[in-house]
């Protein structure tokens, strides 16, 4: 019964492109959902679908530089409780990690570890100081990772798909995205200007619309590269994909590191990339040949053993792509192939901190996000302790005395711990302690939207027993879905090091970076620098 209900679904999912199949992690993200031009009714005041409304002043990123600024300001009435600067940043991203989730993952560390799993903690929930973070964008009520990257890497909201541009670039807009007035700058770009080395880690692509907040701006997020671009009916000759801004251009070109998956991005159709797979674009040039022509010392690394035979003394730049699209799940790797994000963790700070003036760095675990679109919590929790274990590895090799690390989630996901389950019940299994109107138990984890409710020909739910558990099993859902969504209620702040104190209360998302800057003295806003004696 149960193999047979998961082929089922399994089917269902991969037809949708909404799921993990056997080549491994699987895109999900689709633009024109996002936009809101697949819906059965129109959004707030307008007719039409696809037009979600933005307030005017929100077009403006002066609003949002404003805001910051009061957020500031407020923060730096309260009692000094450091009186250090941050040498160094590390932000740490938990793509789609609601407190669910981190609540979960808690639990399933402890039951893990043999315990009943509720008195367990995570790396980041030990550290001093926490806040909560309003993760809505522009036009967006529950944003996507686009706009949201907009605003924790660069320091304005923008309308959800868009990435690095103010929110009067409206969707699949190359001619308003290029528009000087339009575009933004990064955390990154300002570390860079400062003279501090810069790095950007993912467990997804390097193109993906997280990290590419710290360098792109686009007006589609998918723009991943020049077939992308084409596919969505632009002219790839005159917009320009987000591989390609990577390389060539200012802050990308000069990343010291840049760890993640998507070789194919990089190389043309004509080309076997490291992982046996062709590259994607069609417009003949091979993007990493480019690379390694400006990075005379630099080093193209394709899998966990180059990674780690890396002397990063004796190396200049580091590019690690190691998969063809997306990086796999932990739980699938091959763990002698692909680097664990502590890995890639570890050699990031040790190259980054060769730089006497500091660094930043940006580091994500991408794929909490899509074992919750998955509906797999087993694989989201799983990739949610991987990602804190890159965190406590980071805090340990680090001073805290200089090196301010913030850790934070983009956005949530519609899942539910509920029920009265007692002390102790397996998080991915059954609510033992209690049962639906009908008689009939229920899991402890449920999803608002995706792809199996579990009803029988009836429309009643099915018993359980013998589905739930494993880590790939699917977790139940009430509204049917291809996949789950986003969820829109305020995320987790967490913070250790100097100025950590700024990161407490309620903020907008886009002040994270501006505090951030303070911080370490970078960037044209406020800096603890002008206000220390």
């Amino acid at each position: 019964m149960r193999v047979q209900q998961i082929q089922m679904v399994l089917a269902v999912l991969a037809l949708s492109g909404a799921v993990q199949v056997q080549g491994g992690v699987q895109e999900v993200h689709n633009v024109y959902e996002l936009s809101g031009q697949i819906a059965h009714k129109a959004r707030f005041s307008t007719d039409v679908a696809e037009d979600k409304y933005t307030p005017p002043e929100e077009m403006d990123p002066q609003f949002w530089y404003d805001l910051a600024n009061e957020e500031i300001n407020k923060r730096l009435a309260l009692p000094k409780v450091d009186t250090k600067m941050a040498k160094n940043v590390i932000m740490f991203l938990g793509d789609g990690m609601p407190l669910t989730t981190v609540t979960a993952a808690r639990i399933l560390k402890g039951q893990r570890q043999g315990k009943t799993g509720e008195e367990s903690s995570l790396s980041f929930e030990k550290f001093p100081h926490t806040g909560l973070s309003r993760t809505y964008c522009s036009n967006a009520q529950v944003p996507d990772s686009a706009c949201t990257a907009t605003a924790y890497l660069c320091g304005v909201k923008t309308n959800i798909i868009n990435i690095g541009v103010s929110a009067a670039v409206n969707f699949n807009n190359c001619t308003a995205s290029q528009d000087p007035a339009n575009r933004l700058t990064s955390i990154a770009e300002w570390a860079q200007n400062a003279g501090k080395a810069t790095g950007i880690v993912t467990t997804t692509t390097l193109t993906h619309a997280s990290p590419s907040g710290a360098y792109a701006k686009t007006a589609n997020r998918m723009w991943e590269c020049d077939t992308d671009v084409t596919s969505y009916g632009v002219d790839a000759s005159s917009c320009i994909d987000m591989a390609t801004q990577l390389v060539t251009q200012t802050p990308g070109k000069n990343f010291d590191i840049m760890f993640g998956g998507g070789m194919g991005k990089f190389l043309p159709k004509t080309i076997q990339d490291s992982h046996g797979k062709a590259g994607e674009r069609s417009d003949g040039v091979n993007l990493l040949s480019k690379w390694q022509s400006q990075h005379k010392g630099g080093v193209l690394v394709s899998n966990r053993k180059q990674l780690l035979s890396v002397n990063v003394s004796a190396v200049g730049n580091i590019i690690g792509l190691f998969q063809s699209e997306l990086m796999k799940f932990h739980i699938d790797a091959d763990e002698t192939y692909q680097p664990t994000l502590s890995e890639l963790t570890e050699v990031t700070i040790k190259k980054l901190s060769q730089n006497e003036n500091g660094y930043f760095a940006f580091i994500e675990g991408g794929l909490i996000d899509y074992g919750n679109h998955y509906t797999q919590a087993g694989y989201a929790l799983d990739e949610a302790l991987e990602f804190e274990k890159a965190i406590q590895l980071a805090r340990d090799i680090t001073d805290i005395e200089d090196t301010l690390i913030v850790v934070t989630a983009d956005h949530g996901h519609a899942v539910s711990i509920a029920g009265y389950p007692g002390r102790g019940t397996d998080i991915l299994g059954i609510n033992q302690h209690d049962t639906d109107i009908n008689g009939v138990q229920y899991s402890v984890l449920n999803y608002a939207a995706g792809p199996n409710q579990y009803l029988d020909e009836n429309g009643q739910r099915i018993p359980l027993d013998g589905i739930l558990g494993d880590v790939d099993s699917i977790t139940p859902s009430y509204i049917p879905k291809d996949q789950g969504v986003h969820s829109g209620e305020d995320v987790g702040i967490w913070a250790s090091g100097p100025q950590s104190y700024l990161f407490t209360g309620v903020m907008q998302q886009s002040t994270i970076p501006h505090l951030m800057a303070y911080a370490s003295c970078i960037g044209n806003g406020q800096k603890f620098c002008d206000n220390s004696t």
